[in-house]
């Protein structure tokens, strides 16, 4: 069993999508960095993202990921943050603990893709 099934498929996951991008979106520390963003743009490819990752049959149809988020500053304490949100949504609706190590690992995996901070320190 894949993960993506562990979790419990495709209508698991975009609950949790959706609620994970909404809570970005909304949230003080880095919604800020989603302004000009389409939401449901941004929806779409995590779940696909995500779903990849976990098993799922699903094609990644985003830019590499360093490429989508070269033109952001975008500091290891916001990266760090949007971690934490994860978190929070992945237990919030229930996640097998071994999904959402897995899923934490992949994205501690990607952190070298989305900011040059190696630590949560924001350097300028």
């Amino acid at each position: 069993m894949s993960r993506f099934e562990e979790l419990g498929g495709e209508p698991k996951l975009r609950a949790i999508v959706d609620d994970f991008i909404d809570r970005c979106f909304d949230d003080a520390m880095i919604g800020f960095l989603f302004a000009r963003a389409d939401r449901d743009r941004i929806k779409r490819f995590e779940y696909q993202h995500a779903a990849r990752h976990l098993g799922a049959p699903v094609t990644y149809e985003g830019r590499p990921l360093d490429r989508a988020h070269r033109p952001h500053k975008i500091f290891g304490g916001q990266f760090d943050r949007r971690r934490q949100i994860l978190i929070e949504t992945l237990k919030d609706h229930g996640a097998p603990e071994s999904v959402i190590d897995a899923w934490i690992a992949h994205q501690d995996s990607l952190r070298s893709l989305i900011t040059k901070d190696v630590d949560s320190n924001c350097r300028g």
